[in-house]
């Protein structure tokens, strides 16, 4: 499976490279994809990070999942991308897998996909998300949709993606070597 994890000016570091550190740990094929028009995108903790590609340069048809991390302004920046948003919409119709973490799953929210399903999100954002059926827990899963709460989470997240794509064993094992409680 290809994952796809976007940034956006602004982007929360911790969210963003927790996913890309443990899904690498665990030998999955996940790429960092600029939606700000250049590889050099700035966090919202001004940590320069080099994407590997540009959004121009992608094709989801190779992909199987979409990862939105939080951060403002990244979460504005990454819903204001048009192209994003299509391919989003797209990845829902066809039931693929989606996960945002933090202020990001206000995108989805702001979608309709998340009405009458559980969710979670960064404390303050639970207006938009609608009519989701909003729960205290770190990481939620909805079918196809996986939301999460924020920094905090940001391993347990990243571990719960593990277990989607490859299994229970792989992310056992992942965070056990990372010493997670």
């Amino acid at each position: 499976m290809k994952v796809y994890l976007h940034l956006a000016e602004g982007f929360e570091e911790i969210e963003a490279l927790t996913v890309v550190d443990v899904l690498r740990r665990a030998h999955i094929n996940v790429e960092t994809v600029s939606v700000s028009g250049s590889k050099e995108v700035n966090g919202a903790h001004n940590i320069k990070v080099f994407a590997d590609r540009v959004f121009e340069e992608i094709d989801y048809n190779n992909c199987d999942m979409i990862v939105l991390p939080g951060g403002m302004p990244g979460t504005v920046n990454l819903e204001a991308h048009k192209g994003l948003i299509k391919n989003i919409k797209e990845f829902y119709c066809q039931e693929k897998w989606i996960a945002a973490i933090c202020a990001a799953p206000k995108i989805l929210g702001n979608l309709g996909m998340l009405s009458k399903k559980p969710a979670t999100c960064y404390p303050g954002f639970e207006l938009e998300l609608k009519d989701a059926v909003m729960t205290n827990e770190p990481v939620v899963q909805a079918g196809k949709i996986l939301t999460s709460k924020g920094p905090g989470t940001a391993i347990l997240f990243s571990l719960k993606i593990v277990e989607i794509i490859k299994d229970k064993k792989t992310a056992r094992i992942i965070k056990e070597s990372m010493m997670v409680d």
